[in-house]
């Protein structure tokens, strides 16, 4: 075994270091190196399991056990997997019952200020922030829970640490296993923490601290306007729309049909009802507010490697990575990708190819504006443009974004195992108009909470860029 220098091979202390490991990916990937940067730093280094508290020695990564999921929220928790902790809206998230959350599995209970690593699988090593919003959501066995000792350490400056690219390769460096990767809580508890100094890490922490705020005032933010939006048109029964209890659609019977579908799913009696409650206000179709935009899918074309960061390049969007907090995605070259692969601002984008699995995202919304606006998006989203401008790109979104227009955009569904959106079903869904003044409202509403996400964003990425100053010097 050799590191990435060729000639130069492994020695025993390093050997010794790494729990005598024989797998190459602690020396290649660079985490063997970062240690020994960190070692010639001239301040302290603590190992982390020395810096958390509270249960279990503030390292947990919770028992396998079984699933029982509830619908009504008032008998169940929100449960975060190790998917589910990268997602910049939390609405969706499934519910664990809350007896079992609270009776079985009190130790996976989410604390504000916490760091979570996901455990296995393809995304092994992942790292998230516990923010306000997140206190006594409840996390899978699938991710490893950070609890620090704030009289030890801050919180935000923890994570600042962890979430780095110093942190990136210690952490990933521990991963191990070939089909399914894991990292072990053992390891996470021997990286070792620099520190240096209070007022470094406290102006650290409070910038991270001041981000998460930011990011559950983005939440607040979006429930509210789609509240609104509901609210004031009369719909308030679609807002607790409770899908799962109304049973299956099972034994019905459509009269009327053409030549334009035959599929029953485009006829389900629960979409059905939502679609007549839409129609019951005044409204106009999705097809008149787009008319004069777009309502369209991506184009496809061929994908060019482009260098990552490079002013030459774009970062190419997916259908998941479009709902994390931070975009993550493929660099291709602007001068091999057409322009239709961007989106204008405040272009709704849907997530138009997949299954119909509850946790998936096919069907799900999201909107492209401050600097969002800087990437590509791939051909698999449906684009919804406003052509008109008494109808804002920001108030379709607050509408297109609840459970109700979910579910009826899952209606519009055609194809076998992979579906896609139905254009002529889709394009007649009912949108309220309300007046002008509650449209501008409920836009100005989602506006400010996309601004305050731009801000948060910026916020954890001068708190990583001091952290770097102060290890680099």
């Amino acid at each position: 075994m050799r590191v990435a220098e060729p000639g130069n091979p492994a020695r025993r202390g390093w050997l010794d270091k790494q729990g005598l490991r024989l797998v190459a990916k602690p020396y290649l990937s660079g985490a063997f190196a970062t240690q020994r940067l960190l070692e010639r730093l001239s301040v302290e280094k603590v190992p982390l399991k020395d810096l958390t508290g509270g249960r279990d020695g503030g390292i947990v990564s919770g028992p396998l056990f079984r699933r029982v999921y509830v619908t009504d929220p008032a008998h169940g928790v929100p449960f975060v997997g190790s998917k589910d902790m990268q997602l910049a809206d939390f609405t969706t998230l499934p519910l664990l019952s809350r007896d079992d959350a609270e009776t079985k599995l009190a130790s996976l209970k989410l604390k504000s200020g916490m760091t979570l690593i996901s455990r296995s699988g393809f995304n092994a090593g992942r790292r998230a922030y516990v923010r306000p919003d997140m206190a006594g959501f409840w996390s899978s066995e699938d991710v490893i829970t950070v609890e620090p000792d704030s009289g030890r350490i801050a919180p935000g400056y923890l994570y600042a640490f962890l979430s780095s690219r110093f942190g990136e390769v210690l952490v990933r460096g521990g991963v191990y296993g070939s089909a399914v990767r894991h990292i072990a809580p053992d390891h996470i508890g021997e990286i070792r923490v620099p520190r240096f100094g209070d007022a470094v890490e406290k102006e650290i922490h409070e910038l991270v601290q001041e981000a998460a705020e930011s990011r559950a005032a983005f939440q607040k933010g979006l429930t509210e306007a789609t509240r609104d939006l509901f609210s004031t048109a009369g719909l308030e029964d679609l807002l607790d729309l409770r899908w799962h209890e109304q049973g299956r659609d099972l034994g019905f019977m459509r009269r009327g049909l053409t030549a334009t579908t035959l599929r029953a799913l485009n006829f389900q009696p629960r979409a059905g009802d939502i679609w007549k409650r839409l129609a019951s206000v005044a409204h106009v179709t999705l097809r008149e507010v787009c008319e004069e935009g777009q309502l369209s899918r991506g184009v496809r074309f061929s994908r060019v490697d482009g260098e990552p960061g490079d002013t030459y390049s774009y970062r190419l969007i997916g259908q998941r990575q479009a709902f994390w907090l931070r975009p993550e995605g493929r660099w291709i070259s602007k001068a091999w990708t057409p322009d239709e692969v961007l989106a204008e601002d405040e272009t709704v984008l849907v997530a138009a190819r997949g299954t119909l699995g509850e946790n998936e995202v096919y069907g799900r919304s999201i909107l492209v504006t401050g600097e969002w606006g800087n990437h590509a998006y791939s051909e698999d989203f449906l684009r919804i443009r406003s052509g008109s401008s008494s109808f804002s790109g920001a108030y379709l979104f607050a509408l297109l974004r609840s459970e109700a227009l979910f579910r009826v955009l899952r209606s519009c569904s055609t194809g076998g195992k992979q579906q896609d959106i139905h254009l002529d079903l889709c394009s007649a869904i009912p949108v309220p108009t309300l007046t002008a003044t509650d449209r501008d409202r409920i836009a100005n509403t989602v506006r400010e909470a996309y601004k305050t996400r731009d801000g948060a964003d910026r916020k954890e990425d001068l708190a990583l860029a001091k952290l770097e100053k102060a290890v680099t010097g």
